[in-house]
């Protein structure tokens, strides 16, 4: 038995944050129907590149089933109150007020199911003046102050994955969880509002609090750090780069002594705190550069371990999928198997869904018929 076996959820979803959410219960066993529009999800576009499927679609929408429906229709509609009535989970990211204006609203939802766990994603939540505008990742980036955090001294940049998105993705997933063992306990659902921008301002407290009671804006750095030194990528004699972090001042003195070949700087008042050497990072950097430049990156990385600093490689993505630490699943596809990274959590007995993603509508004639004339759970 998987963990969520017996949970049914069923999403009116499309794009990333919701199908995430989503794809984590099916992979923990739950059965997960996918609402799409006749002309399906809008992410099944996004590209064509893994065997003429999006990369977006196939990360997040393994172990579904889908059914297209219109919305606009009053049968399809009843279909869709019939299904919520009899899940566990009713997931919608839909734009704020629309679910209500089709009758299937947190409130209507949960008046009519008690045990009904409702499920609003948005972009910056159901209230406030923000209500209504529309939140692609980018924006939230923006908006939330991540970019100011992002990037080099000359500008602003994108994280380049769609980071709002997952992470309200994986906030909904927790609190989906939370709240399916406080139904053990009460007997009773809830509503559960997540919205992209309150997810990263969260992400943001850090930079938040410095700000707010350092009075100190952390400044865009690239891959330094505001408060540590040394920290960041060197290049290497063959080109390639290679990261490095002194975290502590005893990692300082070892740093000097076997890689830098002064001891001495370990007890210069210039860089023998760490708050000394932020404030004289340049030169540091300087010193480091020099000395790097002396090996071919892998050369570099055995320097700096034998010396019990961590380092790291800055990888390509096709490094990354010959990276001897990465670990694969695979998942079939309506084109095919498709080798992808593995979850970030590994159980002890090897769990993991892992089921197959579904063609657009592929399950519409079945649904229809099992869901017929259902009606809710006692």
């Amino acid at each position: 038995m998987r963990d969520l076996d017996g949970i049914l959820v069923v999403s009116l979803e499309q794009a990333v944050a919701a199908p995430l959410a989503t794809s984590r219960l099916a992979d923990a066993g739950a059965r997960v129907i996918k609402v799409e529009r006749p002309e399906g999800d809008f992410a099944r576009g996004y590209d064509h590149l893994v065997h003429g499927e999006s990369a977006y679609f196939v990360w997040i929408n393994r172990g579904k089933e889908s059914i297209c429906l219109d919305l606009r229709q009053p049968e399809d509609l009843a279909l869709l109150k019939r299904m919520v009535a009899q899940a566990d989970i009713f997931v919608q990211n839909l734009a704020p007020g629309a679910a209500a204006r089709l009758g299937v609203g947190a409130d209507a939802m949960t008046a009519a199911h008690p045990r009904l766990i409702y499920v609003s994603i948005s972009g910056y939540g159901e209230n406030g003046p923000y209500r209504d505008q529309k939140a692609y990742d980018m924006l939230i980036q923006g908006e939330s102050g991540l970019m100011s955090v992002t990037g080099t001294p000359d500008g602003s940049a994108r994280v380049g994955i769609s980071v709002c998105d997952i992470a309200a993705g994986e906030t909904a997933y927790a609190a989906m969880l939370q709240s399916l063992i406080a139904r053990q306990k009460t007997g009773r659902g809830r509503a559960i509002e997540i919205s992209l921008f309150h997810t990263m301002a969260d992400w943001m407290n850090v930079p938040y609090l410095q700000t707010r009671y350092g009075e100190k804006a952390p400044p865009r750095l690239g891959m330094r750090h505001p408060t540590i030194a040394p920290y960041g990528a060197f290049r290497c004699k063959d080109g390639r780069e290679i990261l490095l972090s002194v975290q502590n001042d005893r990692e300082w003195a070892a740093f000097a002594q076997k890689v830098l070949g002064d001891a001495s700087l370990a007890s210069d008042a210039r860089y023998a705190r760490n708050v000394a050497r932020v404030a004289h990072m340049a030169e540091i950097e300087a010193m480091i550069a020099k000395v790097v430049k002396r090996y071919d990156r892998e050369e570099a990385v055995a320097l700096l371990s034998e010396a019990g600093i961590a380092c790291g490689r800055l990888s390509t993505t096709g490094d990354l999928a010959a990276h001897p630490q990465a670990w694969h699943v695979e998942v079939q596809t309506p084109s095919g198997p498709v080798e992808m990274m593995g979850r970030g959590a590994r159980f002890s007995d090897a769990s993991f869904g892992g089921g197959r993603v579904p063609a657009l509508g592929e399950h519409s004639a079945a649904l229809r018929a099992e869901f017929h004339s259902r009606r809710g759970r006692a």
